[in-house]
């Protein structure tokens, strides 16, 4: 039976809008309190922009994604599943970073995570941009490189910026794969388009083993296909999650930094993180939800429920 105190509020005992907002209405259990070392899966805020090269405004994504996910419910409408009662998940707060510094914000990002790592608890993050992805490796593949099924228009594989400037929200997984913290070869990146500066991420992803999807592919195949080949690749090894919201059109996610037209839609946003069930998941993210670009609060809405979809497929077992 599962433990009802990891349960969320439900909307039948308080009404959604009512009460402190935490990720989906999860008890709010700091690392101080008495049953954080019952935590399976933990959500984590990193309100961090310090790698925006464009539009800044992230940091406040976590802020909205909490008040947004007050809309989720208990049970996952298409396959049944209940993952508040398949495993202890809690809302674990934010990490604190320093907006000055962006070295000391991932050295802070990293602290957090080894803890996590260290007491067996799988996170979920909400960012934040989406160099928050580097100190999360950074603590979970300490053991070993990881595998990544990566969601974006962006392959966030370029050297540096701005004459040598290594650490923004376009370099993440090209120094991830430098530090030994990813497996080039168990590695890809779907939805990749929009104009480009040049080839040169393209190229290092090609010399390094790195399977690119570009969108013609992507909606040529349909996503089925294609995430049928993101599981063959990744295999049963441990694997990393992660999802920048501007993988979706932004006629359906307007709300962050750098959109891409031309990308799927909110229905396929959420079938291809149905197409993660059954992996070896030990953590993932949704990134770049930047609420000053939306007014509406649909893109966070979205965002919420793909960090739903995320929670589900974490603890999901295989398809048939």
């Amino acid at each position: 039976m599962s433990d009802s105190f990891f349960h969320p509020v439900s909307g039948f005992e308080l009404p959604r809008f009512a009460g402190v907002p935490t990720f989906m209405r999860l008890p709010l259990v700091t690392p101080d309190h008495p049953r954080f070392s019952e935590v399976d899966v933990g959500l984590v805020g990193v309100p961090w922009d310090s790698g925006t090269t464009n539009r800044p405004g992230p940091r406040h994504g976590p802020r909205q994604l909490r008040d947004a996910s007050t809309m989720i419910r208990a049970q996952h409408q298409a396959t049944g599943l209940r993952p508040f009662e398949a495993a202890n998940c809690a809302d674990l707060g934010d990490v604190g970073p320093n907006p000055a510094d962006i070295q000391d914000s991932m050295a802070r990002i990293t602290d957090v995570y080894d803890n996590l790592h260290g007491a067996g608890i799988r996170p979920l993050t909400a960012g934040g941009d989406h160099l928050t992805s580097l100190p999360v490796l950074r603590a979970l593949a300490r053991d070993a490189p990881l595998g990544m099924v990566h969601f974006d228009s962006h392959t966030d594989l370029f050297h540096s910026y701005f004459n040598g400037q290594m650490y923004t929200h376009g370099t993440p997984f090209r120094r991830a794969v430098e530090e030994g913290l990813l497996d080039p070869k168990r590695v890809i990146q779907i939805g990749i388009r929009g104009t480009m500066y040049d080839s040169e991420d393209l190229d290092f992803a090609k010399a390094e083993g790195i399977r690119i999807v570009e969108i013609e592919e992507y909606f040529q195949r349909g996503h089925a296909d294609v995430m049928q080949e993101a599981r063959d690749i990744v295999g049963t090894s441990a694997t990393y999650v992660s999802y920048d919201i501007d993988f979706v059109d932004p006629a359906f996610a307007p709300g962050t930094g750098t959109p891409e037209v031309g990308g799927p839609n909110s229905y396929e946003a959420l079938q291809v993180c149905r197409g993660l069930a059954g992996l070896n998941i030990v953590g993932a993210d949704l990134v770049e939800v930047s609420p000053p670009f939306d007014q509406s609060g649909n893109t966070a809405y979205l965002g919420a429920s793909i960090m739903f979809e995320l929670l589900c497929a974490m603890l999901s077992q295989t398809p048939d």
